[in-house]
């Protein structure tokens, strides 16, 4: 999709700029696909703030996704339409199986309406087809994939993500992640075909701060103007840098600190740590 710009009649508009959705066929949702969630505010099940400047926003119904794609093996489906998803940057296909079911998918680059899609071993590696990482001739792009058989994709699912297949050793493939972490994932697990739509998503300007709060995104609060109880960089007489390394409330580090816990059970699984940002 495109970028659109608007004639600048008030402040906030000269730089406000918005996809043009193109791309979207479809303005309502399948109704048997979608379900309401309710607002936690960032909050957990005790009432407390575990996700900080979350709050209010526009009313948005959560899109069913198959994530997991190993329930129609074999079964011939087309595309059916390219939706808006309010839960997420990428766009999402409409599925109609031949069996009558409907379901929803990512939308990879290139899906378009009236397309042949499948799941399963038999599958051509071809875009929008979901098959085991086994079958994947090597260098492919794909997305949405497996961490664990049969778990549903974990990785590579937001709007311009991709994961290129490197090679394949025993029952381990070898990928390359988006952030250039090479990562071993088991050959049993599945992935989709191609690049996850709505590439221009990233360059699209909010232009004001009600975007933000229609988004459901509250205030931000610098530390170092908070105080001492509140923030570990609070304190201090006038204007200072707050004297620690950037972090929340709880002490998490922000902007290169590390925060990988150490005993996770994916570490071994990672060849290549990411790249450093210069």
């Amino acid at each position: 999709m495109a970028i659109k710009t608007y004639r600048p009649y008030t402040p906030s508009r000269r730089n406000l700029t918005s996809l043009d959705f193109s791309e979207i066929t479809k303005s309502e949702p399948e109704r048997t696909l979608i379900e309401v969630l309710h607002r936690r505010g960032g909050r957990n099940n005790r009432g407390l703030i575990t996700s900080r400047h979350r709050g209010g926003g526009a009313t948005r119904k959560y899109r069913k996704i198959d994530f997991r794609r190993n329930q129609k093996d074999g079964v011939a489906a087309k595309v059916a339409a390219i939706e808006y998803d309010p839960m997420r940057s990428a766009n999402i296909a409409l599925l109609h199986y031949a069996d009558g079911t409907k379901s929803y998918i990512l939308a990879p680059l290139g899906l378009k309406v009236g397309m042949a899609v499948a799941n399963g071993p038999a599958a051509e590696p071809e875009v929008g087809n979901c098959l085991p990482l086994e079958k994947i001739p090597l260098g492919l792009m794909v997305h949405n994939v497996e961490m664990n058989p049969g778990q549903g994709g974990k990785i590579a699912r937001s709007a311009g993500m991709q994961v290129t297949l490197m090679a394949k050793e025993g029952d381990w493939a070898i990928l390359l992640m988006p952030s250039g972490e090479m990562r071993r994932v088991l050959l049993r697990c599945r992935a989709t075909i191609g690049q996850v739509g709505n590439l221009d998503h990233g360059m699209v300007s909010i232009g004001k701060a009600g975007r933000n709060r229609h988004l459901g995104w509250r205030p931000y609060v610098r530390g170092s103007t908070m105080n001492p109880v509140d923030h570990p960089l609070g304190g201090g007489e006038g204007r200072h840098a707050g004297g620690g390394h950037f972090c929340s409330p709880s002490g998490v580090y922000a902007r290169g600190g590390k925060t990988r816990n150490p005993r996770a059970r994916s570490n071994p699984m990672i060849l290549t740590r990411r790249k450093k940002k210069s």
